[in-house]
This record gives structure tokens, C-alpha cells and sequence, in this order.
């Protein structure tokens, strides 16, 4: 009988915490994790969602930033955070589908270590040149790199970084070769395009934007199938005649594997029914985002698994390793 009634109790006790689980979520402050130090795009994605969920929840969200191994740092300590849906990163393209191909010191599996919950925000990237440049087309570009093989350079923020592998695909895919001039960040490459010191880049719409209109940069074509909000008049590359160039970085939740159902399924609901919010998609487009979520925590595995080869394709073809 006393085994009975414990059972009962356990079963009882079982039943009684389930909405806490689910429903009830969450019923403490909630930390998102971020790779990267305050101001840049993600941390301002991350705070511009945190914030609402806070009000949502009636719960703090915490945004905790830890710079470091190019994004991975953050993802690298969700790892080996309690999967309980209390500790999660907004993580972007590097650190879950390059970093682990690319930095062979990465410690976690991104197909097997997390739990993916939604993508929120999509970045297009823009292919410029320095707007004292006689190139200012697609077309123009691969003439001169046709005629004059490895004399044009393109700088990037580093090696194996997203900036850098978006050109290695467009010389895989228009048959150009160009020289590599890697930087250390983002402001680096740009300074030395708009000097003239090197040709030209990739970098986010966001990022390039301001130094096209004021016609430092020559806007050649966008990553994208089509052309990007962020800038309406600027063609893509797949338009131009670039075969499938559909590329960019995104970023989005996830949480570490073993994380219930249920409370994914929760915050997936959560994120995404902020990121539909007038007010929030503004404030994120305003940043050079598009809004873009997951139709299920599911999609959004497969969406990261697909980049995940896609991007792994990328660095062996072109023979990049660290």
C-alpha cells in the first residue's frame, strides 16, 4: 500500500508540475547567450526580442554577452548549459554551420548538441567596389577578372568567415579568380575598399549601405534570389545570371539538446508571435534585418542542417581550413 500511495503521490506530483513546465513558462529571468560584444547586429536583435518577451513573460530576460572564437564561445557554453529552457543563445550563421567545419578546436556537434527553437532575422550581404573604381557592374567585374586573372583583390573580415566564402562562391560559380586580402574585422575591409586599396567586398546590406549612398562604394548586386528591402534598386546576383546565389547570414534560438518539447514548442510560439509585432519587426528592419522565423522548431533543424552542408561544401571546394 505505501508503494501504492508513493507511486500515486510521484504520478500526482508528475501531473501538478506539468504546466509549470509548459504553460507556465517561464517562471524565472531567462538569459540569452551571445557570441559577440554589445552594439553589434546580433546583441541588438537579441535585446529588441528580449525586451518584448520580457513584458510577455512578466519575467527579466537577459541579454549575456561572450565574445569570442568568432560567435562559438556563446554556443560552446549553451553546450554545457542545464537544458531547461532558462538558458539559451540567438546564434548566427558562423558559429553553427562554419566554425565546426572550419576551427577543428570547436568542442560541440551543431546537428546533435542543441535544440532549435526559431530563425529570427536574415542579413543580406552586398558585393561593392571602391567608389572610385571604373568597375561598377556585374559585368564589368568578371571582364576585368577574365582579362587580368588574380590582379583584382576582394578583402573580407577574415578567413572562413562568411565574407570571405560568399566569394569564393561567385568564383566558383562565374569562373573568376581573385586575390584574398583578409582583414580583422569589419571596418578594416571597408576603409581599405573605399581608399581604393583593394577592389572590392562583401558586407552586409546594413554595413554598406550608407558609404553607397553617399558614393563611396559602388553597389554591384545583393546575395540574395531577389533583391532585399534594405535596397530596393540594387539588383542580385541571381538576377544578373548567377546561378542559385540565394546567400546570407541569419540568426536565430536555440537551446541545449534535451530541452522539452514543450518548452521549445513554447518558445517557438513566443519568438515568433513577437517578431510578428509592427512595432518589433520595425525596430529590426530598422537595424538591417529582415524579419524572417520558422515554421516549426523542426524547419528550423532542417534549415540549419541544409546551411550546414551547404556551407561545409563551400570550404572544400575552395580548400579552406584553419
Amino acid at each position: 500500500m505505501r508503494k501504492l500511495l508513493s507511486w500515486t503521490t510521484l504520478g500526482l506530483a508528475a501531473v501538478a508540475a506539468a504546466p509549470a513546465v509548459a504553460g507556465d513558462f517561464p517562471q524565472r529571468p531567462v538569459t540569452i547567450l551571445v557570441g559577440f560584444p554589445p552594439g553589434t547586429s546580433t546583441d541588438n536583435v537579441a535585446r529588441i526580442i528580449g525586451e518584448d518577451l520580457s513584458k510577455k513573460w512578466g519575467q527579466a530576460v537577459i541579454v549575456d554577452n561572450k565574445p569570442g572564437v568568432g560567435g562559438s564561445m556563446a554556443v560552446s557554453l549553451l553546450k554545457r548549459a542545464k537544458p531547461d529552457g532558462y538558458t539559451l543563445a540567438l546564434s548566427a550563421t558562423a558559429p553553427l554551420n562554419i566554425n565546426p567545419q572550419f576551427n577543428k578546436q570547436i568542442n560541440y556537434d551543431p546537428l546533435k548538441d542543441f535544440a532549435y527553437i526559431t530563425q529570427t532575422t536574415w542579413l543580406p550581404y552586398m558585393l561593392v567596389t571602391s567608389g572610385k573604381s571604373p568597375i561598377t557592374s556585374l559585368d564589368q567585374l568578371k571582364k576585368a577578372a577574365l582579362a587580368h586573372p588574380d590582379d583584382l583583390t576582394y578583402s573580407s573580415i577574415g578567413i572562413g568567415t562568411t565574407s570571405h566564402l560568399l566569394m569564393e562562391i561567385l568564383q566558383e560559380r562565374t569562373g573568376i579568380k581573385l586575390r584574398h586580402i583578409p582583414y580583422q574585422g569589419s571596418s578594416q575591409s571597408q576603409t581599405d575598399v573605399i581608399a581604393g586599396n583593394v577592389d572590392m567586398t562583401f558586407d552586409t546590406v546594413v554595413s554598406t549601405m550608407p558609404h553607397v549612398k553617399d558614393g563611396k562604394l559602388h553597389a554591384i548586386a545583393v546575395s540574395t534570389a531577389q533583391p532585399t528591402p534594405l535596397a530596393p534598386n540594387v539588383p542580385s546576383l541571381q538576377q544578373l545570371g548567377v546561378p542559385n546565389f540565394d546567400v546570407g547570414a541569419w540568426l536565430g534560438f536555440v537551446a541545449p539538446a534535451g530541452t522539452p518539447d514543450a518548452v521549445v514548442h513554447k518558445l517557438h510560439d513566443d519568438i515568433v508571435a513577437t517578431l510578428q509585432k509592427p512595432e518589433v519587426r520595425k525596430r529590426l528592419t530598422d537595424l538591417g534585418s529582415e524579419v524572417v522565423t520558422s515554421a516549426s522548431p523542426q524547419a528550423f533543424k532542417r534549415f540549419v542542417a541544409d546551411n550546414y552542408k551547404m556551407w561545409g561544401d563551400v570550404l572544400k571546394k575552395g580548400g579552406i581550413h584553419q
